[in-house]
């Protein structure tokens, strides 16, 4: 499914097997993870109300209906028989589209919330901060979905190996048999919304690491005790600020971008679908980041202010 539209590089039977089993046990870990991640949002945003770990949440609950729908789609599709496809089918083709869009959407939310923390730090109110985030993120996937389900795009979704055959990697998506189907994909999952979102939360990753350098070299003036204790500090600092980045590329939905090498090699599809179907066990552990950085907050009185500011920031409804 994965590489359906490559002309260059095609998948055989084995290899489709091996990455469609690859995606089960990652979707299954994902599931599981975000339902912890979520419980732990929930109690963060009880402990302290801030409209980043709001954001994170919606992002969270859209990856949890993105791998739940797509166990659900690649599941039910065993039992249709070969032309068959059924309305049940073509509802879960519709949510699992509808995930994927959400997903993205709430992706480039956290860009620019991201934005609003790193450029616009002072003097921001935005009334209904989150309604109106919501309203993008849930709201326009939901106009696109309903837009292609009224023109049947949706569907049991067959794949061709490398020898022209069916593949067996079936799964309830965008129908074979819609004449436009690999039109429709095209724009509605990669030239509009995954391009857009991976160019501009990659400017915004860039942004980060700016300002964490600038903030880095700041306080590099600072007296301490000897070079052994500036190198040790320097050493971790660094690593945090590697973690932090680390963190927010998948947050930011960059490991979608490494959709282009899979035009490239076969290995390149493999990495491609092992970190995506992994985002959210990525989504934990960020969650549990934020979790012990809250408590580290709680019971000390000093804070570093570069992942203060990186990791954490207010909006007033």
């Amino acid at each position: 499914m994965i590489n359906s539209q490559n002309p260059v590089l095609s998948v055989g039977e084995s290899d489709a097997v091996n990455l469609s089993y690859i995606t089960y046990i990652g979707s299954a870990l994902s599931i599981f993870f975000t339902v912890i991640s979520l419980i732990l949002y929930i109690c963060l945003q009880r402990r302290r109300p801030e409209k980043a770990i709001g954001v994170h949440l919606q992002l969270t609950g859209a990856l949890l209906c993105l791998h739940l729908t797509f166990l659900l789609c690649s599941f039910w599709v065993w039992h249709l028989n070969e032309n068959e496809e059924g309305w049940v089918c073509r509802g879960l083709g519709l949510f699992l589209h509808w995930s994927l869009l959400a997903t993205f959407s709430w992706a480039a939310l956290e860009g620019f919330h991201l934005y609003l923390l790193l450029v616009r730090v002072f003097n921001i109110y935005v009334r209904r901060y989150l309604l109106k985030l919501s309203v993008v993120g849930w709201g326009v996937p939901t106009l696109v979905a309903v837009v292609c389900g009224i023109s049947g795009v949706y569907g049991k979704y067959s794949p061709m190996d490398a020898n022209n055959q069916t593949s067996t990697a079936q799964i309830c998506w965008m129908s074979s048999q819609f004449p436009q189907r690999l039109l429709v994909s095209f724009i509605t999952t990669v030239a509009v919304p995954c391009v857009l979102m991976i160019l501009c939360n990659s400017c915004m990753l860039g942004l980060v690491v700016f300002k964490l350098w600038g903030l880095r070299a700041g306080s590099g003036g600072a007296e301490s005790s000897g070079w052994k204790k500036i190198n040790r500090e320097k050493g971790m600092k660094l690593l945090k600020d590697c973690a932090t980045v680390l963190g927010l590329s998948c947050v930011l939905g960059l490991p979608w971008g490494l959709a282009s090498i899979t035009y490239i090699s076969l290995p390149g599809i493999y990495i491609f679908t092992i970190l995506n179907s992994l985002q959210g066990v990525f989504m934990f552990l960020w969650s549990v980041a934020l979790t012990c950085k809250s408590r580290s907050d709680n019971n000390s009185s000093t804070r570093d202010p570069s992942s203060q500011k990186i990791m954490t920031t207010s909006f007033k409804n």
